[in-house]
């Protein structure tokens, strides 16, 4: 059963194409393109221009190519986690730091504020978003704040439980290239952002920071933020001092003029992951059922409601096999020094609770990475608390020490897929026959 779900999740990532995605939503006919709810004419203008950022920007952006040729081309900066399978003419293509902001990140930051102060109101820009952006493009608004400062705020930020819209709304008000301030540097331009989001409907604005949209939160949440976990004196003294001494300043807001000609449209999201899901699971002849309520719950609480719904499933179903499908992302607090991500994780959490018991359980993220693991998360049965016992592990010690990929790595159940060139949210699947 620990095979059929691999085999889910596997066929779900191959049903979730980028480049199919992208070249179906921007409809072209002739020299007229459907995007983000524009009908737009390509012959307009007089320049195109594109950014495109983070773990399925090289798919997007060979996308874009595809719809635009041959008659037109785009040029621009394109930021990717590793180093491209082939080169794009007319991409500036820069590999920058993923999940920690590298020197290639503000080189990155830097190249995309110059692109855009050139652009005029004849310019286009497509911005091409996805997942991991926040760390790909990097530029400080306040001089004084150096790299090693972002890396020291990055590591404190994503170890102290905040989700991700909190995590965001600080980083937002620190940087030249969120919280909407990419539209402000372009203010004049027609501004298309095409998403592939791995964060909550509703909340795109959390996608790679929201680089061009209007920023929901305020100053006014930065500081609740830092004071809710209590990380003044964790943060360096640069960002402290900005925060303290109340020299923030305020991300633009929706009716900004920046935002007059910037329109967004989702390439991909939330429910194309579930509904490909769901074809794969029933393709495998289990009767399904989608839970959505999850996202950002303790590990601990997640696994007990999706476990909980899979025995009712079951019982509903007597002699049929049943799969619990969800996505989201839990939270995952890093409390030692271990290798693993959440996803590893809230499967590690899920051994003891199926011991013995005709129970599957997989999490994995589709961009393929998982914390600062090698794998994009894990697999376990109702056989795996047996198996580590014969050889002396204990789950609870490994998931005390954060150590989850060294766990099922032990019994080759750590799910490897290497980077998909995709970033959605994180899948669970939990199975029972």
């Amino acid at each position: 059963m620990k095979e059929i779900a691999q085999r889910i999740f596997r066929n779900t990532l191959a049903a979730v194409d980028v480049r199919v995605a992208l070249e179906y939503k921007l409809e072209r006919h002739g020299t007229f393109i459907h995007a983000a709810g524009q009908h737009i004419d390509l012959r307009q203008y007089r320049e195109i221009l594109a950014v495109a950022v983070g773990k399925a920007a090289f798919a997007m952006a060979e996308g874009l190519d595809a719809v635009l040729a041959p008659d037109f081309r785009a040029r621009g900066v394109l930021a990717i986690p590793s180093p491209p399978a082939r080169a794009l003419p007319g991409w500036e293509i820069l590999v920058s730091g993923h999940p920690v902001p590298t020197a290639a990140s503000l080189a990155a930051g830097e190249a995309i504020l110059k692109l855009l102060k050139q652009t005029t109101d004849h310019t286009l820009i497509f911005f091409l978003l996805s997942g991991g952006g926040s760390s790909l493009v990097e530029c400080p608004l306040d001089p004084k704040i150096s790299l090693a400062d972002f890396q020291q705020m990055h590591h404190v930020l994503v170890t102290c439980g905040a989700p991700i819209e909190e995590i965001n709304a600080i980083r937002k008000h620190l940087s030249a290239t969120k919280g909407g301030r990419l539209a402000l540097a372009a203010p004049d331009a027609m501004k298309i952002t095409l998403g592939i989001t791995d964060v909550p409907e509703g909340h795109e604005s959390a996608l790679a920071s929201g680089p061009t949209l209007p920023d929901p939160t305020t100053i006014s949440d930065v500081e609740r933020i830092v004071a809710r976990y209590s990380l003044a004196e964790k943060l360096p003294a640069s960002i402290r001092a900005i925060i303290e001494s109340r020299s923030l300043v305020e991300t633009p807001k929706l009716g900004d003029p920046a935002f007059r000609r910037a329109h967004f449209a989702l390439l991909l999201g939330m429910h194309d992951l579930i509904h490909h899901a769901h074809y794969a699971a029933e393709a495998e002849g289990f009767q399904c059922v989608c839970d959505y309520s999850t996202d950002n719950w303790p590990i601990e609480r997640a696994a007990d409601h999706l476990l909980a719904l899979l025995e009712s499933l079951r019982s509903e179903n007597p002699g049929k096999r049943v799969a619990v499908i969800a996505d989201g992302e839990v939270s995952s607090p890093v409390t030692g020094d271990g290798i693993g991500g959440r996803n590893s994780a809230f499967v590690l959490a899920c051994v003891s609770r199926i011991a013995s018991r005709k129970i599957a359980v997989l999490s994995a993220g589709t961009d393929g990475v998982d914390g600062n693991s090698p794998a994009a998360g894990a697999v376990a049965d109702g056989e795996t608390l047996a198996r580590a016992g014969a050889i002396m592990l204990n789950p609870d010690d490994y998931f005390r020490r954060s150590d989850s990929f060294t766990f099922f790595e032990r019994f080759g159940d750590a799910v490897l897929t290497g980077p998909t060139g995709n970033n959605l949210r994180d899948l669970r699947l939990l199975l029972a026959w």
